[in-house]
């Protein structure tokens, strides 16, 4: 079971986050595990599927940006370095002081700065359709999301996402009315979270990618129409000695059948970087 709680900031020596409180997923035992969702969805969106399973052996520890699950939406623009101390921030409240991060979509750029703010925090990166900026195609979706949604046009702004996060196939299979419930599901969350893709849009990861020199693992859904799946490869080639992966069939939100290749994928890599860890 979920435990969720609300946990105060801690500003430390970093900027503030601009929200006063956050919602933290935290649950299981054992070492640490951080999980840095995407855009839009929240923690559940990104790892519902394989939570429970992550937390077997971990204390999974999944903050929500401002805008997403309960953690109140900003009142200035989202800033990348914010988020990435908000992931360490809950990893330390939580009386964690290393751990591994998995980032999905946003949260790719969200974990590699913050291994580069915070050196000796982050053992290891699951980097899963990861950008270290926008490519055209992205960048002009994420803009049209935002734009319908701030036009109050938010039915419009969730069918694209959905267009653009599953997979050809997995549209063509779908009646109108799962479309629909694909569509509903969507919009819940979105008006809040319009902000995470203006953040999308003017994100840069480019020059922290050298930077990082811990275990990585990147991954690419190879049918993925949000990030394309180029973008994840030059995130990769971009950080020395990175393992790479792609999931074949697989759309920017994975059904239960690529989320189980992925975590198999996750675990191997993640006991191998605990062994080199302990050497």
């Amino acid at each position: 079971m979920t435990t969720e709680r609300f946990l105060p900031l801690t500003s430390g020596s970093h900027t503030p986050s601009p929200s006063s409180s956050r919602e933290v997923i935290v649950q299981g035992s054992g070492p640490a595990l951080v999980l840095a969702h995407g855009a839009g969805g929240g923690v559940l969106g990104n790892y519902g599927l394989v939570l429970d399973e992550l937390a077997r052996d971990h204390t999974v520890i999944g903050p929500h940006y401002p805008g997403a699950g309960g953690t109140p939406e900003s009142p200035r623009p989202l800033e990348l370095d914010d988020l990435a101390d908000l992931l360490v921030d809950s990893a330390t409240a939580a009386g964690h002081d290393t751990f591994p991060v998995i980032g999905e979509s946003l949260g790719c750029a969200v974990a590699v700065r913050a291994a580069t703010r915070h050196p000796g925090r982050i053992t290891a990166l699951v980097l899963t359709a990861g950008f270290a900026s926008p490519d055209p195609a992205q960048r002009l979706t994420a803009q049209l999301i935002q734009t319908l949604g701030r036009n109050g046009q938010l039915d419009t702004a969730a069918r694209v996402a959905c267009l653009a996060c599953l997979s050809q196939t997995e549209l063509s299979q779908l009646s109108e009315t799962e479309i629909d419930a694909r569509t509903a599901a969507a919009r819940a969350g979105l008006l809040p979270a319009l902000a995470h893709f203006d953040l999308v849009c003017r994100v840069d990861v480019h020059g922290d990618l050298p930077k990082i020199n811990v275990p990585t693992l990147v991954v690419a859904p190879a049918s993925d129409r949000m990030v394309l799946p180029a973008s994840t490869r030059r995130m990769a080639h971009g950080i020395s000695g990175a393992e790479y992966a792609e999931l074949p069939g697989a759309g920017h939100l994975m059904n239960p059948a690529d989320r189980a290749d992925w975590l198999g994928l996750v675990r191997v890599f993640l006991a191998r970087a605990l062994d080199q860890e302990a050497m």
